[in-house]
């Protein structure tokens, strides 16, 4: 495997670890807290809120840094960190500890997503298909989480569900640091044009100028709706399957593996985007999944067993087919040096309102269920379809680079 070839499985390896960290919680809350601290599943979710606000916070922060140091250092900063914060939750003993862990756990996940998603788009030309694999990678440790915490629940207990990932964490900082040495040691992109330099900076015509604005509109406003249906899916799943699947669960590593199943299968739907965006228009792309999303939460409230199931995972799909689409146009649009901390400033709205999301699923299943959730869900689907239907039918690609280096 050539070094570039490596350094984009060791990206994609750390998206998988990104996602799988942050959702631990999720199962060890629903199924081995609830009993071994004797307490309910809303008041447990309370102690997660902190990792997610610090994944949103720290997003930008971590994009600028990288923009003006180094973005292979941060990646070897992040796994190292992450592993470190993995193992420090897996040894909490209390509700407060564990949530002090989770913070800091979510502080070092902050850092992927903006100088990851950097690092693999940078002075590629075809990244649709790359985006999506890398989404791939992230939601099968989505679904790697519920069924890594339910294998522990039963075997061993929950903490190795937190110390396990932690330690292969460690192990592939230091592989990339070793790999992106001299990159970690001479890279800065924040340095400024030597004296005499020529720019070549164009400035946006108006028209152009105008279709940005439209763009960047259309992707911070899909980006609420959208991470909000993002996390409450992937945090809130292995509870609704674990009340709507009794006759089809029977411990919780069977849970754990119904879990990982539905999400192994609806990450494929980001290839079928990553196809279809180096393809087709994003608006259409975008529209064709929007409406998937909506039909399907509009489906699930009141099913059980299979039909939960199968509902289950088309809600899913569609949900997951979405994630890539925001990222290319990013990738697409912005000037390379500043692209970490556009895909960090973006993060940071996207994981604020994934913060918002647990005390929203707290407070609706305590009074409601989750059939309210699932009616909430299909209107915030609802309004990203409206939204993007505001997109361009087709990127002006000529323009948009130059007009972004003179904006």
């Amino acid at each position: 495997m050539d070094r570039d070839k490596l350094q984009i499985t060791l990206l994609n390896a750390g998206h998988f670890l990104d996602h799988l960290v942050m959702l631990v919680f999720a199962t060890v809350s629903a199924i081995a807290l609830t009993r071994e601290w004797n307490m309910g599943y809303s008041e447990l979710l309370a102690y997660a809120t902190p990792s997610f606000v610090a994944f949103a916070l720290f997003s930008w922060p971590a994009g600028w840094i990288a923009d003006r140091w180094s973005r292979e250092g941060m990646m070897a900063v992040y796994f190292i960190g992450l592993g470190l914060a993995s193992i420090g939750a897996g040894f909490a003993s209390s509700p407060l500890g564990i949530a002090t862990g989770l913070f800091f756990l979510g502080m070092f996940a902050a850092i992927y997503h903006p100088v990851g998603l950097a690092l693999l788009v940078q002075g590629r030309p075809r990244t649709g298909m790359l985006i999506a694999v890398n989404g791939v990678w992230g939601n099968l440790g989505v679904g790697s989480a519920a069924l890594f915490a339910g294998y522990f629940i039963d075997h061993g207990g929950w903490r190795y569900a937190f110390l396990v990932p932690g330690l292969v964490s460690i192990t592939l900082g230091v592989a990339y640091a070793g790999l992106m040495r001299q990159e970690i040691a001479s890279r800065n992109f924040a340095a400024k044009p030597k004296a005499g330099a020529t720019s070549t900076t164009t400035h946006a015509t108006p028209e152009v100028r105008a279709v940005l604005i439209r763009l960047s509109m259309v992707i911070f406003s899909t980006a609420l709706f959208s991470s909000l249906i993002f996390q409450s899916t992937t945090f809130a799943l292995p509870k609704i399957f674990d009340e709507r699947l009794q006759s089809i669960v029977g411990s919780a590593t069977t849970l754990g593996w119904l879990t990982f199943l539905v999400f192994a299968i609806a990450s494929m739907a980001q290839l079928l985007t990553g196809l279809a965006l180096d393809r087709y228009s994003p608006r259409t792309v975008y529209i064709v999944s929007a409406l998937a999303q909506t039909v399907f939460f509009a489906l699930m409230p009141g099913l059980m067993g299979w039909p939960a199931l199968v509902v289950g995972l088309g809600f899913t799909f569609a949900a997951f087919g979405s994630v890539p689409i925001n990222d290319f146009l990013i990738g697409r649009m912005a000037k390379s040096e500043l692209r970490a901390q556009i895909y960090g400033a973006r993060y940071v709205l996207s994981f604020s309102v994934m913060s918002l999301a647990l005390p929203l699923i707290a407070w609706v299943h305590l009074n409601w269920g989750f059939d309210r959730l699932f009616q909430i869900l299909a209107v915030c689907a609802g309004a990203i379809l409206i939204s993007v239907t505001l997109l361009p039918r087709r990127l002006p690609e000529e323009n948009i680079k130059p007009a972004l280096a003179g904006a």
